[in-house]
């Protein structure tokens, strides 16, 4: 029935009985072969937090006797969400790895868009499986402009949209279209959206903040998450409500943002915007101190050190 052993685990591993909160964790782990520490960052805890997790839930599944058997047809669309979310942290992971990470971590790229496109043929009815692979298109398309000539990264906003993948671009977009005329949104579809709009600063040179900080509201409003959150807090800022988009950013958990870095950059980028330099240099130091990129702490650091007076001769 599905056609790929990996895609065939992770649908076993999404089984109901199985806690939500654990499920992607215990598919990256089980399936994809990543360690505890290698997984925390996608899940916003600690390593040992969630070793601890993942002990716990598979001594439930022992206690219990959970049967893993390969789901019937009928009960993929019931698991194919959870299937879906293990896939796209798995891209996450690989996009986001570290300096010098291993080829094993670096190639959940290519393995994630492999997966998804495999879900898309076995579900072809699943409009959130066609909005997660035209997600990671959008994605990868831009690849090529991350970063300069000499390693250094290169945001979004700056980036040469000579360098991205038009036809990809392209393609990601009518997977989307054919995703939305199902008439069921869903977070993967919504986050495709957002970044088409972005990817159509290749076709208009501009960027339509105002749409985007709207596309986030509904996101927030349905299918809130961290990352989320803090993107439509920049978003609503760049469409020219920066007071607003920090006022959002005041709303989040301390416990939640402590050690999101998204959150800091934005703070720090907010602040910039808001005349209040100062400030701005001090979340600028703790998002420096959370980044695990190199070229991503030296970009920061010249934004830090932009915000710093010259010394007087």
């Amino acid at each position: 029935l599905i056609p790929d052993a990996r895609l065939n685990l992770l649908f076993v591993c999404a089984h109901p009985a199985i806690d939500e909160k654990v499920r992607t964790a215990l598919m990256l782990q089980t399936v994809l072969g990543l360690q505890a520490a290698e997984i925390a960052p996608a899940m916003l805890v600690s390593p040992a937090t969630l070793a601890q997790r993942l002990v716990r839930a598979k001594q439930k599944i022992r206690d219990t006797g959970v049967s893993f058997e390969t789901p019937e047809a009928g009960d993929l669309p019931l698991r194919v969400h959870h299937v879906l979310e293990a896939i796209y942290a798995a891209f996450g992971l690989a996009s986001d790895a570290v300096d010098g990470a291993e080829a094993r971590i670096t190639d959940l790229r290519e393995e994630a868009l492999y997966l998804c496109d495999l879900v898309c043929r076995l579900l072809p009815d699943s409009a959130e499986a066609r909005g997660l692979l035209a997600l990671m298109n959008f994605i990868e398309a831009r690849r090529p402009a991350q970063q300069a000539d000499d390693g250094a990264f290169v945001p979004l906003a700056a980036q040469d949209t000579a360098l991205w993948d038009r036809t990809r671009i392209i393609r990601a977009d009518e997977m989307l279209w054919v995703a939305s005329q199902a008439r069921t949104p869903g977070p993967f579809q919504m986050e495709a959206a957002v970044q088409s709009a972005h990817c159509h600063r290749l076709f208009t040179g501009q960027t339509p903040w105002n749409g985007i900080a709207l596309l986030y509201d509904q996101i927030n409003r349905h299918f809130p998450t961290l990352g989320s959150q803090v993107a439509g807090a920049i978003a609503r800022a760049e469409a020219g409500d920066a007071q607003g988009g920090f006022a959002a950013l005041g709303t989040f958990a301390a416990d939640d943002m402590r050690s999101f870095q998204p959150y800091w950059v934005a703070r720090a980028h907010l602040l910039t915007l808001l005349g209040r330099p100062d400030e701005a240099a001090e979340a600028y130091d703790v998002a420096i101190g959370l980044s695990t990129q190199k070229r991503l702490r030296d970009y920061l650091s010249a934004r830090l050190q932009a915000l710093r007076p010259a010394p007087t001769p």
